[in-house]
């Protein structure tokens, strides 16, 4: 029905939250290697007594998380930045709801200027409610808070006063400065139909580790939405997905044909828990491999 499909696949490296110690060279080497942008998750804490199910893994656990170190984005980010040219930064994805909107918004533009456009902020509502409780900040209703937070931080990000009143928020005129050259694109994540509407509206979309049907199924249904939204006509609408496909050239040209325009590899899978005995040489390897076999075969 959508006549979608990109000219030149991306390519985004994730590090799976590895030895912090690893990342700068980890950001040096995937730019060296060819890939587009590297990729960070978010995790607020880790609480010793937790009633959440997590979404994204078979049995709904979290006893892969224990004691894996995630890095704050908006603190590694610039810092990876300041030793790269070109690669490109994004979230995947920051637990947006449990935050406050105006002094995010602080941090995204911040961020924006800091890498000179190189950031995409990837953004999801969080499965755990104990994010909230840590945050101060509701349960009810997280999913139509985080929609008045994304139009606070897309009107922030102009430079210009804006004020804002909705159900959440009540916000008096007010600026940021600096801002980007260029708005920060906001990406959604998430499998939910409320979140595949809410990406529909937004720069693009983020999935978790799917199959190509799967894949196929949820990239449809968001263009139905962009379709209803009159959003089919946006220049840069980015689906970034990841899946067994990304790992071939051909499965990144089966990927490309559905309409992805980047793919997210990882080389560790941390669902499966257990302790993380990477080396920092053994990652670069993973990374230069990648490279020749997959990235410079499907161009």
């Amino acid at each position: 029905i959508f006549n979608l499909k990109v000219k030149i696949m991306r390519f985004s490296y994730h590090p799976s939250m590895c030895n912090p110690s690893f990342y700068l060279e980890l950001g040096k080497a995937a730019e060296a290697a060819g890939f587009d942008a590297i990729t960070f998750p978010d995790s607020i804490c880790y609480p010793k007594e937790c009633d959440s199910t997590y979404p994204y893994n078979d049995d709904g656990s979290r006893d892969f998380l224990d004691g894996v170190p995630f890095l704050e984005p908006f603190s590694i980010i610039p810092a990876i930045a300041a030793v790269t040219d070109k690669l490109e930064f994004s979230t995947s994805v920051y637990k947006l709801a449990p935050r406050q909107a105006v002094t995010t918004a602080k941090f995204v533009t911040t961020l924006g200027v800091m890498t000179n456009n190189r950031f995409h902020f990837g953004v999801g509502v969080s499965p755990w409610y104990e994010d909230f409780l840590a945050t101060g900040e509701r349960w009810e209703k997280r999913g139509k808070r985080m929609d008045e937070q994304i139009d606070i931080l897309r009107g922030l990000m102009n430079g210009e006063y804006f004020s804002y009143k909705g159900e959440f928020y009540d916000i008096p005129e007010l600026k940021l400065c600096p801002v980007p050259t260029k708005p920060v694109p906001i990406l959604i994540g998430g499998h939910s139909k409320p979140a595949l509407r809410r990406a529909a509206r937004c720069d693009g979309w983020i999935s978790a580790g799917l199959s190509l049907d799967e894949t196929k199924s949820l990239i449809d249904q968001i263009n139905v939405f962009r379709a209803e939204y009159g959003t089919l006509d946006h220049p840069n609408y980015q689906f970034q997905v990841m899946g067994e496909a990304a790992y071939s050239p051909d499965g990144v040209k089966q990927l490309e044909d559905l309409g992805a325009t980047e793919v997210i590899v990882a080389f560790r899978n941390t669902y499966e828990g257990g302790a993380d005995e990477r080396t920092l040489e053994g990652m670069i390897a993973e990374i230069n491999w990648y490279a020749e076999e997959v990235i410079n075969k499907s161009k």
